[in-house]
């Protein structure tokens, strides 16, 4: 898969990809996270697969933040298999196991169900935070996340 332009993705929408852009920048500070001037969406279901698997390694857990930044900041295609194999070994996993993982699926069924899981909890957009039948959806900035937390606090 090679992808889709923001431009094409938000093409009906009239959305002004400056202000999108200038959002995210914006709120991604503010959560302190880095983000680049990204110009495509990819399908990143592979790289799920991927770090479900590193889930499983020792010091896997490392492969969520080094995926964020191959897609949010470098503008990575997180469909390519050897892009994440990059990934893995970029953080010491070991590349082969990483390649048999996703040309295997091997953890396909394991994303199927997380997917089920978060679809009947009725989220649909990360990141999600959710308590006591609340949700709140997306990246959102510091203020409604603190209305979230004080609005539970009083429950």
């Amino acid at each position: 898969m090679e992808g889709i332009s923001l431009a094409a993705l938000f093409k009906d929408r009239e959305a002004d990809l400056d202000g999108f852009r200038t959002r995210m920048k914006s709120l991604m500070a503010e959560a302190g996270l880095p983000y680049g001037d990204r110009t495509m969406t990819y399908n990143s279901r592979l790289a799920q697969e991927l770090g479900k698997w590193a889930d499983t390694q020792p010091g896997g857990d490392a492969i969520h933040d080094r995926l964020y930044r191959a897609y949010f900041v470098d503008n990575i295609n997180l469909s390519k298999i050897d892009a994440l194999v990059d990934i893995a070994e970029s953080i010491s996993l070991d590349s082969n196991q990483a390649r048999r993982a996703i040309e295997q699926r091997e953890f396909k069924q394991a994303v199927d169900d997380d997917w089920r899981r978060a679809h009947h909890a009725g989220v649909t957009g990360v990141p999600t935070f959710t308590c006591k039948d609340l949700m709140v959806v997306g990246c959102q900035p510091y203020e409604i996340l603190e209305k979230f937390v004080k609005h539970l606090q009083q429950l």
